[in-house]
């Protein structure tokens, strides 16, 4: 009470005496708080009942006050007295030793304030820098410490100003030896400290201040000198410290304390103080400095506390969890992991586990989107190393059906939230391997997580196979070329899918129907005899785009015409299998919108992969080379010919993944998997021959089906609600199929024409 009113007393005292000038203001103050140390015997009163507090914040409004009277950048006497008598060097001694209780607190709130209200750069003196980084040591050392909130603060100004100027971030890379001494040398206060600082003249012979723009040169040379009572006789040599931290080389004998506090305070109980910690990292992994980056990842633990958490987060997710609510559960962003059991409608066992897993998977993803490039790489690979292949490889290699379908959901939320190029070339390295030449039946097994991943889009658990191939249509959907090429391209790379005749004269032109010479001419097909004039759409009916044949697009530009290729595709099924002409809005033309925006979205994404704009001349081909299309398409086209066969939600999925492989633009894919004119070697199959084989087996099963048109077409209804379900027909898995298979041509010709038309406008 005597203090409070001592307080007042004093306030009342300053608000009437005559202004002094600012400078004699600034050392009144500075004075009163070092002769409290002189005169004060008890030591146990917290700081809140001294003056300490009042004249600390006096003395910010007097620096604050006097950069705002002088002309920007011109250093002021109250800031050369601050920085000249070490002011900042006393403070963090005494907030070191928190004499009073509680003076730790008020030294990290005026190093805060002072970095964040004076705009003229601080940090490159070294009589600001030198106890910034010793502050920055004593934070994080205890967690849930009353001084939590003000550590994170201090820190999080410091990230900020070193985000302002990188080039600072070199005074915060310290040597471990000189560190040691340092810390060794902040002994106990004396009242020889106190009225040292009170001296006007200085131990060094010349002085601690140096200009932003003298360099970092002279920083370090400064360095050397004295500047606690206990004088360091520490040779550069003995402290392994280099004359420049701009050239300095970071390595394992260099400490990144700012980062260390930040790390330790990333597990504070307070979710707060955690998140806070989290943004300052994002500040520091972004900093351009090489010899930064290189000691975050060198001589930090920020890799192994990154991975750590993530296989400590997957681990506490439950054995067992709906894919669905995996999928489905809200989008995540680290910074917002707030939720509430209690208030959450849709809770299901398992979902605090898995948004906390979620949530630092996002922030690991943002953290290495914005990092170093340095830094990107080896916290992505660290991910790889420590996450994706000691923790996340065993579930998905694992024999449990339940446990397969878990891991496999988890892993295809992974790839759909993954923004990071960096870490998606990790994670795509972890699913397909690095390899890049053509495969083999023999070697499918090279990478054994893509062989058994692979292998599971045929399992003998429907649900295991869907997630699966959901899994990989989203992988295909990402910005890396490695997946298409190491899944199918690298498998056509040579044509040798193809049957090459030695070009004759008259196989230079297209003949006169337009038919490719060599070419199966369909007409002739025993499974086309309903292939009439009558059966198939004219030029105008492509909604009137089909370019016309001019001299810029001639008939002899080496490509099947468009309507023959997209004729082939919609006369595949037979017109007793088709029903999509009896229900309204189940047209051709609802696919051709769907595949033009579709195309256009895959043409931006590849266009900096530079693929040709033509298939490879067939005479720089090995074509002698044996032809296998890849285990992936290998098991794409063995359930494409089961699809009479497979539940509807199979083969919806299948057709999926497939029409999404023959979006891609280049020549190759386009040429194996849409043109079915190419002239295939023997042996070889396409996507075409083997829907041609199930609309032959197709043909066969149909005859023995009584009424089986209007059975088609009450299924058709059922599927698009028009119909209430009623009792149970038979067939319903062929009737399905059969509609999939319709409707999976029709968007296949729509895309080949949107391809076409596309490549053919200049």
């Amino acid at each position: 009470m005597f203090s409070k009113f001592t307080s007042i007393l004093q306030h009342a005292v300053e608000a009437l005496a005559p202004s002094l000038p600012l400078q004699e203001d600034f050392v009144y103050h500075w004075k009163a708080i070092t002769h409290y140390y002189i005169e004060t015997s008890d030591d146990k009163a917290p700081v809140t009942d001294t003056n300490i507090p009042s004249h600390l914040e006096q003395m910010l409004d007097i620096l604050v006050q006097e950069e705002n009277e002088r002309e920007s950048g011109e250093t002021g006497p109250c800031m050369e007295y601050l920085l000249h008598h070490k002011i900042l060097e006393t403070l963090y001694t005494l907030g070191k030793a928190d004499c009073p209780p509680g003076m730790k607190q008020q030294v990290l709130a005026f190093y805060t304030k002072l970095l964040g209200r004076i705009r003229q750069p601080l940090l490159p003196h070294i009589n600001v820098h030198r106890p910034v980084q010793k502050l920055i040591r004593l934070c994080g050392e205890v967690l849930a410490t009353p001084t939590e909130n003000e550590e994170i603060q201090f820190l999080c100004i410091v990230c900020a100003k070193l985000k302002q100027d990188p080039y600072l971030v070199n005074f915060f890379l310290e040597s471990k030896l000189k560190a040691m001494a340092l810390q060794g040398s902040a002994g106990v206060i004396t009242e020889d400290m106190i009225k040292e600082q009170e001296s006007v003249s200085t131990d060094t012979g010349q002085p601690d201040e140096a200009p932003a723009a003298a360099g970092a040169e002279l920083m370090e040379k400064e360095d050397e000198l004295p500047q606690q009572p206990e004088e360091l006789s520490f040779s550069l040599d003995e402290l392994n410290v280099t004359s420049s931290p701009e050239s300095s080389t970071a390595g394992p004998n260099q400490d990144y304390n700012l980062v260390n506090s930040l790390l330790n305070l990333t597990k504070s109980p307070d979710g707060r103080i955690a998140v806070k910690a989290c943004e300052g990292l994002m500040l520091l992994v972004s900093l351009p400095e090489p010899a930064a980056a290189k000691c975050l990842t060198q001589s930090t633990c920020l890799c192994e506390l990154l991975t750590d958490r993530l296989a400590t987060l997957y681990k506490a997710l439950p054995q067992s969890l709906d894919p669905l609510d995996i999928e489905t559960v809200e989008a995540i962003n680290w910074g917002l992991d707030s939720y509430s059991h209690k208030e959450d409608a849709s809770a299901f066992p398992g979902k605090r586990a898995l948004i906390s897993f979620l949530s630092w998977f996002d922030y690991c993803d943002q953290l290495i989107k914005e990092a170093q490039k340095t830094t990107a790489v080896a916290m992505a690979k660290a991910v790889r190393e420590r996450f994706f292949i000691d923790v996340m490889e065993p579930q998905l290699m694992q024999t449990s059906e339940i446990g397969i379908l878990t891991s496999t959901a988890l892993l295809h939320r992974i790839v759909r939230q993954v923004t990071s190029d960096v870490l998606l070339q990790e994670l795509v390295y972890f699913i397909l391997g690095e390899h890049r030449e053509p495969e083999t039946l023999a070697d499918i097994n090279r990478h054994p997580l893509r062989h058994r991943l692979i292998e599971h889009c045929d399992h003998i658990s429907d649900e295991i196979s869907i997630m699966t191939l959901r899994m990989f249509e989203h992988l295909l959907q990402k910005p890396n070329e490695h997946i298409l090429y190491n899944l199918v391209l690298r498998n056509l790379e040579e044509r040798n899918y193809m049957e090459y005749k030695p070009p004759c004269q008259e196989d230079k032109d297209v003949v006169e129907n337009g038919q490719i010479a060599g070419a199966v001419d369909l007409e002739e097909d025993p499974l086309f005899t309903d292939l009439s004039p009558d059966n198939t759409l004219s030029a105008q009916e492509w909604l009137s785009a089909s370019p016309p044949v001019s001299p810029e697009h001639p008939k002899n530009d080496g490509k099947t015409e468009v309507h023959k290729i997209v004729n082939s595709f919609l006369c595949l099924v037979p017109d007793e299998a088709k029903s999509s002409y009896h229900v309204e809005g189940t047209g051709y033309d609802t696919y051709l919108r769907d595949a033009h925006r579709q195309f256009r979205d895959y043409c931006v994404v590849c266009l900096r992969w530079e693929w040709p704009g033509s298939p490879r001349s067939l005479e720089k081909c090995n074509l002698e080379a044996s032809f296998f299309e890849g285990h992936f398409l290998k098991v794409l086209f063995e359930r494409m010919g089961r699809i009479l066969d497979q539940p509807y939600d199979v083969n919806l999925q299948v057709t999926s993944v497939l029409s999404k492989l023959s979006l891609f633009p280049h020549p190759h894919i386009h040429e194996y998997l849409l043109d079915p004119y190419v002239n295939l070697a023997s042996g070889c199959k396409s996507l075409f021959s083997v829907i041609v084989r199930v609309v032959g087996d197709l043909m066969v099963r149909i005859q023995r089906i009584p009424d089986f048109t209007p059975k088609l077409l009450l299924v058709r209804k059922r599927l698009l609600g028009l119909e209430p379900e009623g009792p149970i027909i038979d067939h319903m898995t062929l009737l399905e199929g059969v509609i999939v298979l319709e409707e999976f041509c029709k968007e296949l010709a729509a895309i080949a024409f949107v391809k076409y038309h596309t490549s053919a406008t200049p």
